[in-house]
């Protein structure tokens, strides 16, 4: 079957072009130009991908993005934007982006970028297990993406559990930010740091509830994880 892509965008002439080039090469392309469209696209359509252009009328794609989150917590998503500052990329990603585009951009590039994304989700397909961990209140069960306590369960992103599995396999010890990086998205750049940074702060919060269990942030290096 081919991948489906929502692909959301005001501009109807670059739309027009982005959706036919996309489905020469194979895709599935479902187009939306409004915002308050897209949360009803994505729940019948049922995308593999979604790529969100920020502005746009009604609602932005950073609206978008975190109702679509809310539904559907590992679906890709890469932003399409003008805007040009930091902050803009920052938000993005703590959003839940995977990917982040500067307009205007080429058609390969869009293409690399959507089989690059999609690539490494097939790859982070988990292999059911039992395997678990107990951290002091909390048991881990490893490849089910399971965080559990006597409050309740958390199912957690691919990422999320793989961030948890190597603190603790590392714990009490100071794990260098770069390998840190290298190890769970594959390099250390600027985006996937700042990535990083959000994924790392949603762990403190699972963990929250053990005052035993710290995430310590050591400046210039990377992070102990003390159990």
């Amino acid at each position: 079957m081919p991948i489906k892509v929502l692909y959301v965008e005001d501009e109807l002439f670059l739309g027009k072009i982005v959706k036919e080039t996309l489905e020469t090469r194979g895709f599935e392309v479902v187009m939306e130009s409004d915002g308050a469209d897209v949360i009803r696209a994505f729940e019948d359509e049922q995308p593999d991908i979604c790529i969100l252009d920020v502005m746009l009328p009604n609602r932005s794609g950073f609206e978008l993005a975190e109702d679509i989150r809310k539904i559907n917590d590992d679906i890709p998503i890469i932003f399409l934007t003008a805007k040009t500052q930091t902050e803009d990329v920052v938000q993005g990603f703590k959003i839940g982006g995977n990917d982040y585009i500067r307009k205007p951009f080429s058609m390969e590039e869009l293409i690399v970028r959507i089989e690059n994304v999609l690539r490494v989700r097939k790859e982070e397909a988990p292999v059911d297990s039992s395997d678990s961990i107990v951290m002091g209140k909390y048991s881990f069960h490893v490849n089910k993406q399971v965080l559990s306590n006597g409050a309740g369960e958390r199912k957690l992103s691919y990422r999320e559990a793989e961030l948890i599995k190597y603190l603790y396999k590392n714990r009490n010890t100071v794990i260098d930010r770069r390998d840190l990086l290298n190890h769970i998205w594959g390099n250390d750049s600027f985006f996937n740091s700042r990535n990083l940074d959000v994924y790392i702060t949603k762990i403190r919060g699972y963990l929250k509830e053990d005052p035993s269990l710290e995430i310590i942030t050591i400046k210039g290096v990377g992070y102990r994880f003390v159990v």
